[in-house]
């Protein structure tokens, strides 16, 4: 091999594992309990899932659909929805700060919050 090849395969090499490092820091768990969710770009709940008893409950879209919202065992998901491909109810519990809970038809996130609740 030539001195370029190896500068080359090293060069790729050192992407490839920066490239891996960020995508296992970007899923890892989240330690953190308060959710933020979210319609229209607008936060209509914030709660904190560690003082939270297990529910369900409904949440109405502007367009007449709906997502059911499932707490359980401190964690979050959206359980049923009526939009058409399931991505959302697909997704499952809430686990990354990288990853939130979409529903791209009713136009909801469920994301873990920047900040704690004061």
């Amino acid at each position: 091999m030539t001195k370029g090849v190896k500068i080359i395969a090293a060069a790729i090499l050192i992407l490839l594992i920066g490239s891996v490092i960020a995508v296992v820091i970007g899923f890892r768990p989240s330690d953190k309990k308060i959710v933020k969710i979210l319609q229209d770009n607008k936060v209509i709940y914030t709660l904190d899932l560690s003082n939270e008893n297990d529910r369900t409950f409904r949440i109405e879209a502007v367009n007449g659909g709906w997502n059911d919202i499932t707490i359980k065992d401190g964690r979050i998901c959206v359980s049923c929805a009526d939009c058409p491909d399931q991505t959302c109810v697909n997704t499952g519990f809430l686990r990354s700060e990288g990853v939130p809970v979409v529903c791209l038809p009713h136009r909801l996130v469920i994301r873990f919050a920047d900040e704690e609740k004061k």
